[in-house]
């Protein structure tokens, strides 16, 4: 089959690119942005050509699209009168789901450093496809798991069908797509998991314990009265490890090469569902201890005396736990947040709780408030001013003013957001090296 993606450098795009690539069907793409993005580099590699003007397109071509485009966009209503079939991205997707045992990954946070954990380890035993949206992917008809991150965003997750449903958390995100708040994102997952013949879920998240499944639930925490518990946990400079216990007996033990408990939770999460399909104990602790982590989640970068943490960080608890985990390697540097919000109504609906994860920070910085599918004029109250004053000594940062950053030695520059924040870390690592 034929594949147009428009928007195809996203993400989430791109990865679906490299998924339909690989299962035998002619994919091309299109996108706004000329610019290199790191989503490119599975384009790259399989030579799926990306177009950044119209272009003839053969009359049996599917066309799909980044939510991040408005359906009003040029290229959108050209195909739309070409009258080419336009299958909504999540369908293409759930069509892929169908074809294997699939292990879906769901959560507000924690889905793509979960659904990496879970690739590694099954691809490197027992073989499986992977579609994760860091823009990460691989299959093969041969194999027959599909580990696949499942993005509660609009719903799409509920096109997908997955056999196992991991739950990493829940929490209030996304409010454009989820008005009636924390009820209807937590009826959302519950429908995603009851499609599931099994649930692996985070039992110290107290809106996964509100919900009643309909599938049989295996629970991984902390505490006590989870399945799967992680003891004698030891976070340092190196790392993490942990001694894990099974049904109350000793399992193993684990050397996690990320920082954070909440990437504790991340691996007790992958630990289940690999040992609920008999992958043995030795590959598992084989494969987490030599991960290598997700792209943009705590990627370091070191110049001198000056640490620069990208990360993929958006959320209040996101942005909280790449502070922490910036203190547990670097306990002696200055912690520096540089952050681009993303959304309005995120950023009005969260705003007490950004404020709480900044002031974590030694010293924050925000940039203004980035978003493809929102009008500003529509929160007419609402930018990144009203971060800025709630944080002590907080400052507005831009491309103009970057140089800022320049006075902070011994530090550790943590550059959080889901959207283009590496133009300005960009730029400020090149004002490091000259």
């Amino acid at each position: 089959m034929k594949y147009y993606l428009i928007g195809i450098k996203g993400a989430g795009m791109s990865t679906l690119a490299n998924i339909l690539y690989d299962l035998g069907n002619e994919v091309i793409g299109y996108d706004d942005v000329k610019e290199y993005k790191y989503t490119m580099d599975g384009l790259n590699a399989r030579h799926i050509e990306i177009f950044y003007e119209p272009h003839d397109l053969d009359s049996d071509t599917i066309v799909t699209y980044s939510k991040a485009f408005s359906p009003e966009h040029k290229e959108i209503k050209r195909v739309r009168e070409l009258g080419l079939q336009i299958k909504e991205y999540n369908e293409v997707v759930g069509d892929i789901t169908k074809m294997f045992t699939t292990i879906g990954v769901a959560g507000t946070h924690g889905k793509t450093t979960t659904s990496l954990l879970l690739s590694d380890i099954f691809n490197n035993t027992v073989g499986c496809n992977y579609f994760v949206g860091d823009g990460t992917g691989h299959a093969d008809r041969k194999n027959d798991y599909f580990v696949i991150e499942s993005d509660e965003f609009n719903k799409h997750f509920l096109a997908y069908h997955p056999t196992v449903a991991v739950l990493t958390n829940i929490e209030l995100d996304h409010v454009e797509c989820y008005p009636k708040g924390l009820p209807e994102i937590r009826d959302a997952f519950k429908k995603f998991a009851d499609k599931a013949e099994l649930v692996v879920a985070e039992g110290d998240d107290e809106n996964i314990r509100k919900i009643n499944f309909s599938s049989p639930v295996i629970y991984y925490g902390f505490d006590e009265k989870n399945d799967v518990v992680a003891k004698n946990v030891v976070l340092d400079e190196k790392g993490s490890s942990f001694d894990c216990y099974i049904n109350k007996k000793l399992y193993g033990h684990f050397e996690l090469p990320l920082f954070g408990r909440h990437m504790i939770l991340n691996a007790l999460g992958a630990i289940a569902t690999a040992n609920h399909y008999g992958i043995s104990i030795d590959d598992i602790i084989h494969n987490i201890k030599n991960f290598k982590g997700a792209k943009r989640r705590f990627k370091e970068k070191d110049y001198g005396d000056v640490v620069i943490i990208d990360d993929y960080a958006h959320h209040p608890t996101e942005i909280s736990v790449t502070i922490d985990s910036a203190r547990q390697k670097f306990p002696n540097k200055e912690i520096v947040a540089v952050f681009l919000p993303n959304t309005y109504s995120r950023t009005e609906a969260l705003l007490d709780e950004f404020v709480t994860a900044l002031k974590k920070a030694d010293k924050a910085y925000v940039m203004d408030i980035h978003c493809d599918r929102e009008k500003q004029s529509d929160y007419p109250n609402v930018s990144s001013d009203i971060l800025i004053d709630a944080i002590p000594g907080a400052e507005k940062i831009d491309l103009n003013t970057c140089s800022k950053l320049l006075k902070h030695r011994d530090a550790v520059i943590c550059f959080m957001s889901c959207t283009n924040i590496y133009e300005i870390e960009e730029k400020f690592e090149k004002m490091l090296t000259e």
